[in-house]
Parts: structure tokens; sequence; C-alpha cells
């Protein structure tokens, strides 16, 4: 059983209506199916659609991919709870230790990634899993998957939209990426935030309980794991990665009690331009008047509290975190990879390194477009940036 695209249904850029019960109603009429899972999301589906509608000044096209992002969102967690309740025992999957790389964005995260996922013994979420982590109900395993499909018509838009992001973030629909696209389908990430201005969202998500998102996370890798092994993948462990962390390191170690932490670092000064000129390019997709500098006061804010509730709750978990710099992962990779597998206590193999050495090989940064940007554009100076990220750049910026 496929449930239709919006397309399909006759829902035009113009036509959408960015209402919560509407999108409710429209996810079970194009599935078919009822049952949402836990009900947490409900209130933070709200909130984001209000403001959405009252603070983000959406165009057409803008208000069209946010529907569509709420309406895939819904699907995917009707698919999943039809799978569930198919397959009882995707709640019996047992999860090891995960190990996670979480740092401010701009700080290599991406990189390490997806050179330590090149380790067959890592689990790692895929693009086209994260943004679709419910497969249709006709899936086989052994038969071509739909998902990458779309996931490579959506990159494809993306770009199409704004050239430029390519510049900023590598694209790859079948790639390791961040799991922060999973929280989106729990409507509790700051997603929303990196494609729109809405600072009420976001506000409601710093300040809720983001327990039960975290909870609906490891469901999502249970899920997500299940269906790995019946494609035949055998791995030891997650490998994950998301600067969305930072915001709820506490809660990611009450969920995941023997998390191993690889804390990524560079200079702010560097990291917090460049994530503003992502979030931009992001926002211009929705809403060619964005501004630079409304863009740059919610990066400098929220970034900076962020990095301030990890180093709080580090106090406490110190030896479940392993420090990186962001220029010893440019410099000295082979270096960096045996300190990550002597925190993690798993042995370097040869198989590893090698197919580490062929990804670096297959993706250099130079076969990318050069990413430009100023602090002056965005209303920033080195002084500020510094006395907002003071007590991290004293322990770990030199």
């Amino acid at each position: 059983m496929s449930d239709t695209t919006a397309k399909e249904s006759g829902v035009g850029a113009t036509q959408v209506t960015l209402d919560s019960t509407a999108i409710l109603n429209e996810a079970r009429k194009q599935t078919g199916l009822s049952n949402f899972g836990c009900e947490s999301f409900r209130p933070a589906l709200q909130c984001l659609v209000t403001s959405l509608n009252a603070q983000a000044d959406l165009n057409p096209v803008g208000r069209f991919m946010q529907y569509q992002r709420i309406l895939n969102s819904l699907k995917n967690r009707l698919r999943m709870e039809a799978w569930i309740n198919r397959y009882p025992e995707i709640l019996h999957e047992s999860l090891a230790p995960p190990v996670v790389i979480v740092g401010l964005t701009r700080t290599g995260t991406t990189m390490l990634h997806r050179i330590l996922a090149s380790d067959a013994r890592f689990y790692a979420p895929l693009w086209y899993e994260v943004r679709n982590p419910a497969p249709y109900l006709d899936w086989e395993p052994d038969q071509p998957d739909q998902r990458i499909v779309e996931a490579r018509e959506e990159v494809a838009a993306l770009l199409a939209a704004n050239p430029e992001i390519a510049a900023i973030h590598p694209m790859d629909p079948t790639g390791a990426d961040e799991e922060i696209l999973l929280l989106e389908h729990s409507f509790y990430s700051y997603v929303p935030n990196s494609f729109a201005h809405v600072p009420d969202y976001g506000r409601f998500v710093a300040e809720a309980d983001n327990g039960p998102a975290y909870d609906y996370l490891k469901r999502q890798l249970q899920f997500l794991q299940w269906q790995k092994k019946r494609r035949g993948e055998s791995a030891q462990r997650w490998l994950l990665k998301a600067p969305h962390h930072l915001h709820f390191m506490s809660t990611l170690l009450q969920t995941f009690p023997d998390i191993q932490v690889v804390s990524t670092h560079r200079d702010p000064v560097v990291s917090i331009p460049s994530t503003a000129s992502l979030y931009y390019n992001l926002w211009l997709t929705g809403n060619p008047d964005a501004s630079k500098h409304v863009v740059a006061r919610e990066v400098l804010d929220v970034f900076s509290r962020g990095t301030a509730h990890t180093l709080q709750t580090r106090a406490t978990a110190e030896d479940q975190f392993c420090d990186i710099h962001f220029e010893n992962t440019v410099a000295r990779p082979s270096e960096v990879i045996e300190q990550i597998y002597a925190f993690i206590d798993m042995p370097l193999t040869s198989q590893a390194l090698q197919a580490m050495d062929r990804h670096r090989d297959e993706n250099k940064r130079s076969d990318r477009p050069a990413h430009a940007y100023t602090l002056e554009e965005y209303g920033y100076t080195e002084a500020e940036i510094r006395d907002r990220f003071a007590d991290y750049c004293a322990r770990f910026i030199a």
C-alpha cells in the first residue's frame, strides 16, 4: 500500500492551508491510517503551525514546502505505527550504546561522521532514512526503495531553489546524515527554525520537556535497525551525529545513559557566521526577503545557550566525552580517528581504514564550490561572539 503525494492528490503550491487539523486529516486520508503513536507531538505541531502563519512571512513556495514537511512527518508517523503493529518485534530491537558526534555546526561534524560511517561495523542513519524513516507499506527489502527516489528528487529541488546550499553543506540522498531529521518527526526540533523565522516555536521547543522526543528517536532507531537487518546489514552499534544535541545534552544522556559523545570544537568566530550563512540560504528558499541580521541573532542566541547547557551537563559526565578539534580533523585525520577508536574501545581494523581512505578520496572538499561569507554582512563582531562563548572559548579555543 503506497500513499499518494500531495501533488497526486491535487494540492498545489497556492492552495495549501497551514492548519494542524487539516493536515492531520490529509495525512489520514492519504495513508488510510489513523494511529500517529505517542500524542506528545500535538502541542508542538500546533505551535509550529501557529508560528509559521504568524511569523515566517512565507511566499507560496515556502508555505508549500512547510506544508509538505509537516504532512510528510505525519505520514511517516502513521506508517511507522502500522509497521510496528504488523511486526511488534521491532520494539524488541536492542540498541548497543551509540556513539554520537556533537558540536557547533560547521565544526567538521558531517565530515567526521561520514568518514567514520565508512566502517561497516557502524549503523548510520542515511539521509533518505531520516527524511522518511517509515517505508511504504508495500516495501520489500530486496526491491528498489521509493524513498531513495523521493530523496534524490528533494535534494535536486533544494539545490535548484538555491545552488549556494551545495557550497555550505554536502547533500547526499544515500549518505550518512544527522538524526535531527528523525527528531523533526516528533515535532520537537530546530529543523523548522533553520528553514524559516519561527521564534515562538523555537522558544516552545527550548522550554518544553524534550524527553518524549528523544524517546521517539530511540523508537525510530529501533525501527531503522530492524529495516537494516532485513536488508542483510549487520553492525555493532549506531554512529549518530547532530549539533542539535548541544541544546538537549542532558536529555540525550538520560535517554541513552551509556552513549559516548565525540565533541567537536572550532572557534565560534568562524562557526557561528558560517551557520548563519547556512540558515540564511535555507530561509531564502521560502522567503526571498529574509533578513541576514534576524537569522544571525537567532543563530547566536540558540547556539550560545546550547553550548552553555552542554558545558553544564558535562560537569557530571566527563568520561563520556572525547574532545576533537576541527583543525586536527582536517590536518591530522589519522590521529583523530585513532583517538576516537581508543575512546570508544573498538579495534581500528585495516578494512575500516581502507574504507575511510576511499571515502576521503571520493569526497574532497575541493570538489565543492567555496563557501563565502563575512562577519560584517551578518552584523557580527569578533568581540560579541567571543563574549557570548567566553566560557567555551576559555576551555576549548586557544
